[in-house]
């Protein structure tokens, strides 16, 4: 694997949005390499097992079985060693109240999924620049809603 590839983690139940969003990030101008797993307890094992080599960025999917991304969410920000991941919201809910939600618990961008192939290249793109700039110790309060 080439150091310069941005590691990406997808967490979603979805086989065949995962396949798309794999197929979306082939497309970019982007050398990526993606983890995908299919629930909240298989994220949260990930992550408990590869604390010393995160990816660059989590898309999480709000649900999911066994643990659902709020979970998660809330799990991952109140974590020591994985609390600066930045985590993307990927989910086809438009609810405000519950974006706000997840805006205070810690994610940056926010993801409505978009049922066009085009449009989800277009999200990803925006997203990973957004989700991955180094803010150093600054508290970012800035929050991205793209295609909601």
């Amino acid at each position: 694997m080439n150091s310069t590839q941005l590691k990406i983690l997808l967490a979603d139940d979805d086989k065949d949005d995962c396949g798309f969003f794999h197929d979306a990030l082939q497309q970019l101008p982007i050398e990526t390499t993606l983890t995908t797993v299919s629930d909240g307890e298989q994220l949260m094992n990930y992550l408990a097992e590869n604390k010393e080599k995160l990816p660059a960025v989590l898309f999480l999917d709000l649900n999911m079985p066994r643990k659902n991304g709020f979970e998660c969410l809330s799990e991952i920000k109140q974590d020591e060693k994985l609390k600066d991941l930045p985590v993307v919201i990927f989910s086809t809910s438009d609810s405000r109240d519950k974006i706000n939600s997840l805006f205070k618990s810690g994610a940056q961008v926010y993801i409505r999924k978009p049922g066009d192939f085009e449009q989800l290249k277009e999200v990803i793109h925006h997203a990973l620049p957004i989700a991955t700039e180094k803010r150093g110790h600054a508290v970012n309060s800035l929050k991205y809603i793209l295609n909601a």
